[in-house]
């Protein structure tokens, strides 16, 4: 079971990635040395993941809690309606 999630994870990386590094090497075909570099690297390799997180995790969870019916039981509020910190600081004065 273990071996079938870890290919799915290495798939789905794949599967994310690829159009990206697709795009990437159609617009910019130049070496650069700071691509090589070991944290680019490890990015390059993390990126996808989360990435796909977001997409399968955050947004289906974002959209749950903020239903009308759901909104009051997670406090959930639109952005609009929250005050930033620039309001905040006009409304002291």
């Amino acid at each position: 079971m273990k071996k079938l999630i870890g290919a799915g994870l290495i798939a789905a990386t794949m599967c994310f990635s690829a159009p990206a590094l697709a795009h990437d090497r159609a617009v910019n075909d130049q070496y650069e040395d700071a691509v090589m570099h070991p944290l680019r690297l490890a990015f390059y390799a993390i990126h996808p993941i989360g990435y796909a997180a977001e997409w399968l995790i955050g947004r289906p969870y974002q959209y749950i809690i903020s239903r009308p019916q759901l909104r009051n039981i997670f406090g959930w509020q639109p952005l609009e309606e929250e005050a930033t910190y620039q309001q905040i600081g006009e409304q002291k004065l």
